[in-house]
């Protein structure tokens, strides 16, 4: 199947009240993992990467990977999607590479670790989005700096994360102000802050009210019923994979991710996309210490992997059910970029949303 779109998948998910977990990959191991998941759940992917990742395994070794990946599991739509771009280039160049879907994080300055103002956010992502859209690519924007209730400060992923403390002005998005910001710059998706942050070490307790604002997701659905929003830094961060990792060898301390149901809760408050990245980590990491401790004089690298795949993809398969992405593949018809250019320039797939797409 050719790649699709995120505002294709995303406008599919709307119609039909389900998320869609975005899953990082850097290799084809993890793009593995993700995709046997999804062709055992008949769901469609996402499949995001950082700069880091672009950096790591290189635009076109990517852009390959995920074509062969989409030729491997036919039934099974793909993303492909850049995260975290952090200036008009790393978006633009990701679309040269063939990514349907790009984020131009504006919350931050091109550094990707000094907020930035509401009116550079605005400017930059307005740029962005009608650059993409004249090829049909979708884009998502982000409005509100990710980091943490707790203690006012961002965790870091792939160079990106916010320095020094923040007020809760910042770490909340406003929700009259998201109505302008979707209505000024044209995006296809909205990552909010709501106390959600990178990596593993989000909440030192299980997250409530005063740490995790669901609130806010409510609040601007309610302003903005047909926008689709965007959870970062939303592992959940599961207790048993802190145990395997310490169980041999790791030292990681007690932490809470986001809570799977409160995922689900904000899935029904117009949530399209949650992004999942140290979970991912998590599972693959642990059975590489595992099988380094018991067999330790194993040296072949499939040994490591192969286990690390199949805990990969028991994971994603458990996110595919729990946000209603499984069972949505065979029901999603690919609708080319040029068409997708054609709708962007006619102006019928301006904000707000009117309706799903029509296949």
């Amino acid at each position: 199947m050719a790649l699709i779109t995120l505002r294709q998948l995303l406008d599919h998910a709307a119609e039909n009240g389900y998320g869609v977990p975005a899953f990082n990959i850097n290799n084809m191991e993890q793009g593995l993992g993700i995709m046997r998941a999804a062709a055992a759940c008949d769901a469609p992917v996402i499949l995001q990467a950082s700069r880091g990742a672009r950096s790591y395994a290189g635009d076109i070794m990517l852009r390959h990977m995920v074509e062969a990946l989409a030729e491997m599991f036919p039934d099974n739509p793909v993303v492909l999607h850049q995260d975290h771009g952090n200036n008009d280039a790393t978006c633009l160049s990701a679309i040269r590479h063939g990514f349907t879907s790009v984020m131009m994080d504006g919350s931050l300055e091109e550094d990707m670790k000094t907020p930035a103002s509401y009116d550079y956010n605005v400017g930059i992502t307005k740029r962005v989005t009608k650059a993409a859209h004249a090829v049909g690519a979708s884009v998502e924007g982000e409005l509100g700096v990710l980091g943490s209730l707790e203690t006012g400060e961002a965790g870091e992923e792939d160079g990106s994360g916010a320095v020094g403390k923040l007020d809760q002005s910042q770490l909340l998005t406003d929700p009259d102000q998201a109505v302008d910001f979707v209505t000024e710059t044209k995006c296809d998706a909205l990552a909010i802050a709501c106390g959600t942050s990178h990596g593993a070490y989000k909440f030192s307790r299980k997250p409530d009210g005063e740490i995790l604002s669901m609130e806010t997701i409510a609040a601007i659905h309610e302003k903005l019923p047909n926008t689709h929003l965007v959870m970062h830094g939303s592992s959940s961060v599961p207790q048993p994979l802190q145990d395997l990792i310490n169980a041999y060898g790791g030292e990681m301390p007690q932490t809470y991710g986001v809570p799977i149901e409160e995922i689900e809760r904000g899935i029904r408050m117009g949530v399209r996309k949650v992004n999942i990245d140290t979970d991912c980590r998590m599972a693959m990491a642990g059975q590489f210490r595992k099988i380094a401790t018991e067999k330790p004089t194993e040296f072949d690298p499939r040994k490591f992997m192969i286990p690390a795949m199949e805990e990969l993809e028991a994971l994603c398969r458990d996110r595919f059910e729990r946000f209603g992405t499984a069972g949505q593949a065979g029901t999603l018809k690919p609708i080319s970029m040029d068409e997708m250019a054609r709708r962007y320039a006619s102006g019928a797939l301006d904000p707000p949303i009117a309706g799903p797409l029509a296949a």
